[in-house]
């Protein structure tokens, strides 16, 4: 008979439950939102959804805060699954407060809704046309606050993962229920279901290359430890093929959910065809968490091969800015431009891996910050300016918005002036951070193509705001629609994007301090 058959002590794990709260919270409030799902009448699950995905994000967060002020050092939790840190406390809430900005849109009662003045148009109309133009208009499908928990919840593991499983299932928890969300707008149905598919199947080739470098690295290690494999590239004892394979491979699924080039093609067409609010909600925490888990494998197993994977990833960030920033002079949808943008920005973010210093992964978070609030801001813009068609994201419905609406179309240019990183906003103070970190590591010429890129995005940027300000508007031009989520929203992006500018020295802190302990091995 087996030893287990025998009632061998097989020791129970140990799991610290006090560190992993905020995920517990989050994953915890994703499965009772699905009971909600399956028990609640109808009419009951909007008033229960959102109070409830809300005090979840917010209890994450407040749990993320005490175990900071409580300085937790650094170790690993969950049997050596995940690593709890000051690098991941600052992610994760990072994470968090994105998240709970997001669900403020999300929860606007119609994420692609044609806005409250068509909505007062159609409830003059007779009976069953009046209905059918309200639900054109749309209602939320209540099951998006549960899967975006999901979601989040997969966001908060990839980061924090001290192995490469942990990781994968922390890929996935966050990439699947993103396909769903992807695929729920109720106007232009098939625009949105497109995106969806393209995302999915992309998205499971990824997966396949995170899963197949994950092998390879095992058969390097004999481990999918990130501490095991960096010893065992410091012992430099195994077969080398199968660990720079493994590295290369398991890049691809990483640089794939980040959007860099050139596994950067599902970006703009699912920036596109999503709802705005999930876009908004992908657009900064996905980038937040997948740099984040870059960030973890490339500084804590990989950070003694350095010499190996540098030349591969300078080559990747110039694509990545010069791509990103040319292609996005062509588009002329709104949400098409900021995807492209998005991707630009992946390569400056990729400075602060190059650099391989304390102060390149301390700017790297400033930077996910700073660009996170100012993301959710304009997306929340694009929102608000709305025609008898739903959104109008196309750049000429933008015409003379300036004098529409004065105060919209300022708050969106100072968005654009922020990604283009005009000093005094929270993307110079950004951009100068990881770029003043990648000189010091050698990286110059990069900078240089950094400075270059940037250049080359501000025209788009620029451009944008002279068809605002300085073109005759539409006689039937779209109409400006401000619900009180919304504006919140708004003035939760311009204030950090202006206090981030003009006072960045706390969170510049904050991330340095965050950042000592990851370069414990």
């Amino acid at each position: 008979m087996s030893t287990l058959a025998q009632g061998a002590d097989i020791p129970a794990p140990h799991i610290e439950y006090a560190e992993i709260g905020p995920l517990l919270i989050v994953l915890g409030v994703a499965v009772l939102g699905v009971l909600v799902e399956a028990l609640a009448g109808r009419a009951w699950r909007p008033r229960i959804q959102a109070p409830l995905a809300f005090l979840g994000l917010l209890g994450g967060f407040v749990w993320t805060v005490g175990l900071a002020l409580d300085g937790v050092p650094h170790h690993v939790v969950a049997e050596g699954a995940l690593g709890v840190d000051g690098t991941t406390l600052f992610l994760q809430g990072t994470i968090l407060v994105l998240a709970l900005v997001s669900l403020l849109l999300i929860a606007e009662r119609g994420g692609d809704r044609a806005g409250g003045a068509f909505a007062a148009q159609a409830s003059a109309l007779p009976g069953s046309e009046a209905e059918q133009r309200t639900q054109s208009a749309g209602i939320v499908q209540t099951e998006v606050y549960p899967l975006m928990m999901f979601a989040v919840g997969g966001m908060l593991i990839f980061p924090a993962s001290n192995d490469l499983l942990t990781m994968f299932i922390g890929l996935e928890v966050m990439s699947l229920p993103l396909y769903l969300l992807c695929g729920l707008a109720r106007r232009r149905r098939l625009l949105s279901q497109e995106a969806a598919v393209k995302y999915f199947l992309l998205g499971a080739f990824s997966s396949a290359f995170f899963l197949y470098g994950i092998a390879l690295l095992y058969g390097y290690a004999g481990s999918v430890t990130l501490a095991a494999i960096s010893q065992e590239i410091s012992r430099d004892a195994g077969n080398e093929t199968l660990l720079l394979a493994g590295v290369a491979l398991l890049t691809v699924g990483l640089l794939f959910k980040l959007g860099g080039v050139p596994f950067h093609m599902w970006k703009p067409d699912v920036y596109q065809g999503a709802p705005t609010p999930i876009t908004a909600l992908m657009a900064s925490c996905t980038l937040v968490s997948a740099f984040g888990a870059i960030l973890r494998v490339y500084y804590v197993a990989f950070g003694t091969l350095e010499w190996d994977w540098k030349p591969a990833m300078w080559g990747v960030a110039i694509l990545t800015m010069v791509v990103g920033a040319i292609v996005a002079i062509t588009q002329t949808d709104l949400k098409r431009m900021l995807a492209y943008s998005s991707i630009a920005h992946a390569g400056f973010l990729l400075m602060g891996v190059i650099a391989t210093s304390q102060d390149g992964l301390s700017g790297s978070l400033f930077y996910l910050a700073a660009y996170g609030f100012t993301t959710i801001g304009a997306f929340a813009v694009i929102t608000m300016v709305r025609d008898a068609g739903g959104e109008a994201a196309h750049l000429s419905r933008w015409a003379g918005l300036g004098k529409r609406s004065p105060v919209v179309a300022g708050v969106f240019a100072l968005f654009l002036l922020a990604f283009a990183g005009i000093p005094l906003t929270s993307g110079f103070t950004g951009k100068f951070a990881v770029f003043k970190a990648a000189v010091e590591g050698g990286a110059t010429p990069l900078v240089v193509v950094g400075v270059i890129a940037s250049a080359v995005a501000a025209f788009f940027y620029v451009r944008v705001i002279v068809v605002m300000f300085f073109s005759e508007p539409d006689a039937d031009g779209p109409v400006v629609v401000a619900p009180p989520a919304t504006a919140i929203v708004v003035a939760v992006g311009v204030t950090a994007t202006v206090v981030l500018g003009v006072l960045p020295q706390p969170i510049l802190d904050l991330a340095g301090d965050a950042t000592t302990q990851m370069f414990v091995r």
